[in-house]
Parts: structure tokens; sequence; C-alpha cells
């Protein structure tokens, strides 16, 4: 057994060892489930042994999950994908995100929890000893998320032995956790997120020029011309370094509802300002094209790549985080605002002559128009506008103004 797990890890690392932990669990189902406190058996395979500047390749498999299908609905094969955390402590100490793919068998009403084997990837930057710890994990099952949470200190599950040798970052880095199936098809890129931790791709000035932020879910509350809304999306974002500035790729990861009606070609378009942090300040604005096709009734809505650019306006660790999210449709906006977000990218920036710090950078493109209340965009005179834009309303927009952040389970295919 442990020799095939070495070779899954096929890295230049000592061979792999597996260890088994367990530790009392509070998962919080959806709304309307109780929560659940149960055991959560948790084996975790490493290398014993590496060297400073060896990414190593973890695997965290489920020996028992804490909680069971509720006694509500069957969950059909391939629904079901679990992300968590690893804690590193010791010489070094980073939070690497495991992830895992959509792949399970059948499971009853009830029945036991089938999860996939989680992985993540670490690059080791200290001599010395580092320990690996199961902490907090998420179970995404049919677009609904129930988080589980250790109840106690937790054990440590691998132990690697880390030699002298070349330095480098602490950072968990991407690896590939693509499974590829009917309902769940991630690309190359959302699989290589899939393993990104909070301190993703930190560009240290090694020469790297593409940067791999970690998916984060962000609740919004969306406030359309017909009222409110609540839904959470899984977001990325990713940078790709020009010169001192950075291109920046905001990545929505699950796909919106199916079209209540067909919707003509060049009519929806959405941008964000996503949130600047740490050592610099202010926003960066970007956008996605319109649809390009017409959408045809029944067909899923999809949040296409955002981009724009960041220069930056202050040295030092700079974070990046969702920020508001406005569609613009058939002549209405809906914004949707962050209840809460989370870093999805840390670059190491320069300064830039009129960069974003103490401001907000605009040169993803031109700010689209949108009303922090909702309310309905501006048409043309008051008269006439009102009324285009109330007809619009009255038809598909209304339905699209409510359900277009609404998220079916199954993962964009790219």
């Amino acid at each position: 057994m442990l020799g095939g797990a070495a070779a899954l890890l096929g890295l230049a690392a000592g061979s792999a060892q597996a260890a088994q932990v367990s530790f009392a669990t509070h998962c919080v189902p959806p709304a309307g489930i109780d929560p659940v406190d149960g055991t959560t058996k948790v084996e975790i395979t490493a290398p014993a042994t590496a060297k400073v500047g060896d990414t190593v390749n973890v695997v965290w498999k489920f020996v028992q999950a804490a909680s069971k299908n509720p006694d509500i609905i069957d969950l059909p094969a391939n629904s079901v994908q679990p992300s968590g955390t690893l804690k590193a402590a010791g010489a070094q100490t980073a939070d690497i995100a495991m992830q895992g793919p959509r792949e399970n068998p059948a499971i009853p009403k009830g029945g036991d929890m089938v999860l996939s084997d989680m992985k993540g990837t670490l690059k080791l930057t200290t001599a010395g000893e580092v320990t690996l710890t199961p902490d907090a994990y998420t179970v995404n099952a049919m677009s609904t998320d129930t988080k589980c949470t250790p109840k106690e200190t937790v054990q440590k599950a691998a132990t690697i032995e880390v030699a002298p040798g070349d330095g480098g970052t602490a950072s968990a880095t991407p690896t590939d956790t693509s499974s590829a199936t009917p309902t769940d098809t991630p690309s190359a890129t959302d699989s290589a997120s899939a393993s990104a931790s909070a301190s993703a791709s930190d560009g240290t000035g090694d020469g790297q020029t593409d940067f791999t932020g970690k998916e984060v879910d962000i609740p919004y509350t969306c406030q359309s011309p017909i009222g409110e809304k609540k839904a959470t999306s899984p977001i990325q974002i990713n940078a790709k370094k020009d010169g001192g500035s950075y291109g920046l790729t905001v990545q929505f990861k699950k796909s919106v509802m199916d079209s209540p009606a067909d919707i003509p070609a060049g009519s929806v378009k959405p941008s964000m300002e996503v949130v600047l942090g740490g050592a610099d300040k202010g926003t960066v604005h970007v956008e996605g094209p319109t649809n390009s096709k017409a959408i045809k009734s029944g067909d899923p809505i999809e949040i296409p790549d955002l981009t724009g650019t960041y220069k930056p306006g202050a040295s030092g660790s700079s974070t990046l985080s969702p920020g508001v999210l406005t569609i613009n449709a058939l002549g209405t906006t809906t914004t949707c605002k962050p209840d809460s977000t989370a870093v999805s990218l840390t670059l190491d920036t320069t300064q830039q002559a009129s960069g974003a710090s103490g401001g907000t950078s605009t040169s993803g493109g031109t700010s689209s128009s949108s009303s922090s209340s909702g309310g309905l965009a501006e048409t043309g005179s008051s008269d006439h506008g009102a009324l285009k834009a109330l007809g619009l309303v009255a038809g598909t927009a209304v339905l699209l103004g409510a359900a277009v952040f609404t998220f079916m389970p199954g993962r964009r295919t790219r």
C-alpha cells in the first residue's frame, strides 16, 4: 500500500507514510436540517522525508465522515464533493487547501456519506519537522454545503522530516484533482485551483508570471428590480504579471440557473469590483463580455470570466478578494453585495506610478452603469426610458433579475 502511495506522489521525496486519526466533529447542514455531532476518521498520506525546496503531495482519505445523508433525498452518483484544510505546523506553518473530485456512488437517504480522496500540495521552506493535522472540511452535495469543524484538539496525522536544501516561500501550491465525469468536468484551471492555499502564488520575484488563486465561497445578497435574493458562489481570482502590473481573471465556478425564457445576444453583461487589502487599498474593476449568442429557454445562464488590470499602488503583500458583482440584463441592473468575503489571491507587489493604493483602479475597462439600490438602469429620457425598462422587466427580465444568481449543482465546463 505504501509503495502504491509513493508512486502516486511521484516526487523526489522519501517513502510515503499513511496515518489515521479520529476526532469529534460538529457538522452544520443547510438551513432547515438539524446540526449533527459525529466522529470523523481520516487517513493522511505524505512523504516521510523531503528537503527544502521540494513541493510535496498530500492525500486526505475519508475513512468515515461525521455525518450521514439526511433522510430527505437520495443523492445520485457523482453529486458530492469534499474540500477542507490541512494544517502544517512545526518548522513551517501553512493552511493547505484540500479538495477531491465530485465522485461518489449513489447514496440512499440515511446512508453513510462516501467521499472522494482530497489532495493538496505544500512547498517546503524550512528544514526541520513539519506536522500535518486535519482541520475543518465542507461537503458540497446538490449545490448545498455541510460545514464540519473539529470539536476537540486534533492529533497530528503525519510528520515530514525536512532536510536543508534550496529555499523557497511557504505556500500551498496548485495540484491537479481533476477527474472528469458527465456531471462534473472541471477544466485544467479549475483543477489546479482546488489545491491553492489562502496565500496562493505569492509572486516573490522568482520569475513567476502566472499566479493561481484559491477558490473561495462568497455569500451574496442580490438586489434586483423585483426583490432580494441570496446565493453563495465559489469564485477564484487568477493573475498574470505584465511588467509591474497584473492582468486579473475572475472565474465563477458554477453555472447559473437555466434560462426561464429566450434571451437575445448582447443583453447580459456582468462586472465586479475586486477588493484590495494588505499593503494596497482600493478596488479593481473587472468585467466580462455580453452573451455572444442568444440563450434559449432552458439553456444554462453562465457568468463568463471577468477581466481587468491591477496596477499596484503599494509595495508589499497585497490581497485580492471578490467584491460587489453587478449584472446588467435587458435594461435592468442587479447588484450583488458580499455578506462576507475571503482572500482568493495574495501577491508580493511593487508600487507603480498612479497605482491603486488609497483609491480605485479602473483599468479593467469603463465601469458599467449600475444602481446600488438595484433599481432600473438608465435607459434614456425619464418617461420613455422608464416605460421601456418597465416593459422589459414585465417580460424576461422579471424572471432573470430574481434568479440570475441562483446556481445549479454542476460545475461549468470550460
